[in-house]
């Protein structure tokens, strides 16, 4: 397809901003600089080929599509799932009892990455592809069987949570072994598998849990997981040679925090999933709140996933042109103006018909904001880091992340207990997240490059 364009085979300075910034970081500490540090990336001189392109380049990409469906379209119904459980199997439990399970999971599915990452760089994706394909796939037949507390907490929190990790992690690094001009793209292309996921899912499942039950309807997902995960195994394929498997390369290294701008890239990154999953979680439990029908509830969390399939590929493109850092940058402005200006006006909403309308503005452009937070994350992560070390860069970036995620959902319910049942308080902390956020990418990204909106577009 781009056998005759100047992309194709195309060579590429990776950068990591500033050179004077870096030589500056490593006076500060002695006995390390620049050049001897084996995790910071290279300066502009050092060059990799990256094929941009090719039958292997989009085969694997395709494999990749399969396993984020599978493992981000089960992230995207979080809410369907613990709407359901609220009102049915956990009904005696409290709304921050339930979202324990839901945090856990977010956990696992971004800290168990601290590990994954680097086995990843050091033996390649197949092995870590097939374990993350059995525990996705175990953790939805098992799920039906469920009927205390603590078997959703190993079954969905542990389990689930593990096998989207694994996924997760091997999909975006495979991605950066083959592109990086066109790494936003790539990205968002495999990323809208999971909002296709998360509409059709929702769907289904809606549906499946009335007329076929939850152990039948769960069941039927983990059906659809191993169609797809058989596609994922038998695609995904890793183009760089593995690394010695010594422990250099498979322990986490928190070095990689000696680079300031990527310790405020991952802070900002911390703040935008606590409001993320502010708008992912609790969407569906504040329209059964508000006395809207219910068949709406689940009705919105696919139109959500229908802005977010826009939102994943539609800024990845554009990341390719004005750069990764800008345009997250604009993307995390439009969510926290949509958490603002409609979920919370729906919160003091009077009649049925304004609130809906409301809620669906919110959801169709909230998920298109939202839909870059996933795609555009990884990628900005990548422009700090050599390639050999993507895995392990965006593995230690989410181990933090994952740490918040275990107490965000949590703390949405336990802001609900206080407030009585009155959402505007965990509205009000999902916009200050992303507000503050957004600062701190911002900064980041002047810090690496300045002020200047076309000085280095590739932020």
């Amino acid at each position: 397809m781009f056998k005759n364009s100047s992309i194709e085979n195309s060579t590429y300075s990776v950068r990591c901003g500033n050179r004077e910034r870096a030589d500056h970081d490593a006076e500060k500490r002695p006995g390390l600089t620049y050049e001897d540090d084996p995790i910071r990336c290279p300066d502009s001189a050092e060059e990799e080929t990256f094929p941009e392109g090719g039958r292997a380049a989009w085969r694997t990409l395709a494999g990749c599509f399969c396993a984020w469906m599978s493992a981000f379209g089960l992230m995207n119904t979080i809410g369907t799932f613990q709407a359901y459980l609220q009102t049915h199997q956990l009904s005696a439990y409290t709304e921050a009892e339930v979202g324990w399970i839901f945090g856990l999971y977010l956990f696992m599915s971004y800290c168990c990455g601290v590990q994954s990452g680097p086995i990843f760089d050091a033996i390649g994706p197949r092995v870590l592809t097939a374990i993350g394909s059995v525990c996705q796939v175990a953790s939805m037949l098992l799920l039906g069987l469920c009927s205390k507390y603590w078997h959703f907490i190993i079954v969905f929190g542990v389990v689930g949570g593990l096998g989207t990790s694994l996924l997760a992690t091997i999909s975006i690094g495979t991605i950066g072994h083959y592109f990086n001009i066109r790494r936003g793209f790539a990205t968002g292309i495999a990323s809208c598998g999971g909002s296709l996921g998360g509409i059709f899912f929702v769907l289904m499942l809606s549906d499946l849990f009335i007329s076929a039950g939850f152990a039948w309807a769960t069941r039927a997902l983990g059906f659809i997981f191993l169609f797809l995960l058989i596609i994922a195994n038998l695609l995904i394929r890793s183009r760089l040679p593995g690394k010695p498997f010594n422990r250099s390369n498979i322990l986490p290294d928190l070095r990689i925090f000696r680079d300031k701008t990527f310790l405020i890239m991952t802070i900002g990154l911390f703040l935008v999933e606590w409001g993320l999953f502010m708008g992912l979680s609790y969407t569906t439990a504040f329209v059964l709140a508000a006395g809207i029908r219910p068949v709406f509830s689940y009705q919105l969390i696919s139109i959500l996933n229908a802005g977010s399939f826009f939102g994943r590929w539609a800024p990845g493109l554009l990341a390719d042109k004005i750069g990764r850092f800008n345009t997250m940058i604009l993307m995390i402005a439009l969510c926290l103006t949509t958490t603002f200006a409609l979920w919370l006006p729906a919160a003091f909403a009077s009649s049925i018909a304004a609130k809906e309308g409301l809620l669906i503005a919110f959801a169709l452009l909230f998920g298109f904001g939202s839909g870059s937070n996933i795609t555009l994350a990884p990628v900005c992560a990548g422009q700090l880091c050599r390639t050999e070390h993507y895995g392990k860069y965006f593995a230690t970036c989410y181990t933090v992340i994952g740490i918040g995620t275990l107490v965000g959902i949590p703390i949405g319910g336990e802001i609900l207990a206080r407030a009585g049942g009155n959402y505007a308080g965990l509205i009000v902390f999902g916009g200050v997240c992303y507000t503050v956020g957004l600062m701190f990418f911002v900064w980041a990204r002047v810090r690496a490059v300045g002020w200047g909106v076309r000085r280095a577009n590739i932020f």
